[in-house]
Formats: structure tokens, C-alpha cells, sequence
């Protein structure tokens, strides 16, 4: 019995913003192309709510969000009930947001973007702006992304103002959080969690990867797991 996989896309649609155009376009090339079905439902940050029921949550480009607390705790269940994530651009910070505030303990910890005034941030402006701009990612081996990529090296598209503040990457990574991509200069790209089933979040931006026509790999990776959860719970009785 195979069953569509139900997936979650967090975040304030809005047809001002590529990624969200992009990525319902990506579905249908992975129904097409690689029979993976996934009904997509788009839920706004500041509407969120339990995520039982679904296969899979993407954390979507546009912030600011209308709700940082929304995005947080989208992350935050994801995590904790194994429900296969990924995080792009903005997606990215919160995800690491998240990972600071709920099990480093770093609990008031910001994000510039959405508190400036933040006695201490750990999401902040980039020296230089990302947005229009490709880079290249250095793959770090043996991580969940590497075996994704087949490579140690990409070029990748971001879209983005702020990243992570490299003073605070021993923290994330001392408690669990594996950063297995990072760019010419050292700073981290790539975020994941070894032993959850599915958890990658990226600082660029992989649906926005060449026409549209061929899903990059990290987004068909991450179909197949949100199938793959789908047919668990068919199995499973649920």
C-alpha cells in the first residue's frame, strides 16, 4: 500500500518570495520524475500547531516571520518526534535557534533580525550580504549531507543576510549538532542531527537550484524520507 506523504511548509507564503514559488513546482518534478508523491500544506508561522498527522516539515525561506516563537517550536517538534525536517535559509537560523535555546540552554538567546536589542545573539548580519549570491560549500565527509551530495564540494545559491556567529558553533556542536558543510572562510552552511531520522538544514538556499526542472538532491532526499515516514505509518497501523 503506498500512501502520499503529507509535508508541512512552514512559513508566511507570499508570491514576492522565489523559494515558495520554486517549491511547489519541485513537488510535482518529484511526483513526475522519481514517483514521489507529497500533498504539501502551507501553514503560516504565526498559525502553528501540533504537526501530528504529517510526514515531514520544511522550514521555509521568508523571514522575518511573523512568528519566531511559530518557527522555534516547528523545529522544536520536528526534533524531539523524529518527523523528518529541513531547514533552508532562514530556516537554517531557527533551526539553530532552536537547538541553542532548548538544548544548550541558552534560553535568551537571539536572533538579530528579529531582536536587535537581544542581550545575546546567536543569528547575526553577515559581514557580507548573501542575497543573488553562489558560493562554494566544503562537504564535510561521512555526514548525512556528503552521502546526499556525493561530493565534497558544491556551489550553492543563498538568498540571505544573517548566519550563525561562529563564537557559538562549540556550544551547538558539544551537544550534538553536527555542522557538516561550511563555506571558503570557514563559516557554517550545512546543520544536521546524526541520530534523528531526517534532519538537515542549509544556509543557501537548494530549491532554488538551477530551472526548477531537477530537484537538487537535499530536497529529493528529503521527499524520499517524508515517503519512507509515510510508509512507516502505513505500517504501523497509524
Amino acid at each position: 500500500m503506498k500512501k502520499t506523504a503529507r509535508v508541512a511548509l512552514v512559513g508566511d507564503r507570499s508570491d514576492g518570495v522565489r523559494s515558495h514559488v520554486r517549491i511547489p513546482m519541485l513537488f510535482e518534478r518529484l511526483a513526475e520524475r522519481d514517483g514521489l508523491e507529497l500533498d504539501a500544506y502551507w501553514i503560516p508561522t504565526d498559525a502553528v500547531g501540533r504537526l501530528t498527522g504529517f510526514d515531514a516539515v520544511w522550514l521555509v525561506p521568508g523571514s522575518p516571520y511573523r512568528s519566531e516563537a511559530g518557527a522555534v517550536a516547528t523545529v522544536r517538534e520536528a526534533r524531539e518526534h523524529g518527523i523528518p525536517f529541513l531547514g533552508t535559509c532562514a530556516g537554517f537560523q531557527h533551526a539553530l535557534l532552536e537547538f541553542a535555546r532548548n538544548v544548550c540552554g541558552l534560553g535568551g538567546i537571539g536572533h538579530a533580525e528579529n531582536a536587535p536589542d537581544a542581550h545575546e545573539q546567536l543569528i547575526v548580519p553577515l559581514a557580507c550580504s548573501l542575497v543573488g549570491h553562489e558560493g562554494v560549500i566544503h562537504v564535510t565527509p561521512d555526514t548525512l549531507a556528503a552521502r546526499i551530495l556525493g561530493a565534497e564540494r558544491s556551489v550553492e545559491r543563498y538568498h540571505c543576510s544573517y548566519g550563525l556567529d561562529g563564537r557559538h558553533l562549540d556550544d551547538l556542536a558539544s551537544n550534538g549538532l553536527v555542522f557538516s558543510g561550511f563555506d571558503g572562510e570557514g563559516d557554517a552552511r550545512i546543520a544536521e542531527l546524526p541520530e534523528h531520522p531526517f534532519f538537515l538544514a542549509t544556509l543557501f538556499q537548494p530549491e532554488l537550484a538551477g530551472d526548477g526542472t531537477r530537484p537538487h538532491p537535499l530536497v529529493q532526499a528529503f521527499a524520499r524520507a517524508a515517503v519512507e515516514h509515510a510508509q512507516l505509518s502505513v505500517h504501523s497501523g497509524h
